[in-house]
């Protein structure tokens, strides 16, 4: 099962348990994230695709580390002007791990477990 999300501006293809790298998110290490702007989700071969989001489709995460990437170089010149700049660039960026995709047929699922769960602990009762 996969999930493609969009956050930050751009799309990252998900499945649970993959450490994905998203620009900087406001959020607390350990804390939990969810991504509700799911734009496909695929399970067992059945794909969904939404117009622009599939609806009832929620993919969680939690917040590993921040940090920054590697350093770039900026570096702008013009010939024959004696004009030269020389710049560094560090992206900021917020390491992710993905815990969970719930569709709305897990959610069904475990409403429904749930209920057989009370039932059976009411007849146990009786």
């Amino acid at each position: 099962m996969y999930a493609i999300i969009e956050s930050c501006g751009k799309q990252y293809k998900v499945a649970e348990g993959d450490v994905v790298f998203f620009e900087k998110l406001d959020a607390e290490e350990g804390k939990k994230v969810t991504f509700d702007k799911v734009v496909l989700v695929s399970e067992d071969g059945k794909v969904q695709i939404g117009s622009p989001y599939v609806k009832g489709v929620k993919v969680e995460g939690k917040v590993v580390s921040h940090g920054k990437g590697k350093k770039i170089i900026v570096f702008k010149m013009k010939p024959k002007k004696n004009y030269r700049r020389k710049q560094g660039h560090r992206q900021p960026y917020t390491k992710v791990e993905i815990t969970s995709i719930k569709t709305a047929t897990k959610k069904a699922e475990t409403k429904t477990t749930s209920e057989k769960t009370e039932k059976v602990a009411e007849k146990a009762k009786a």
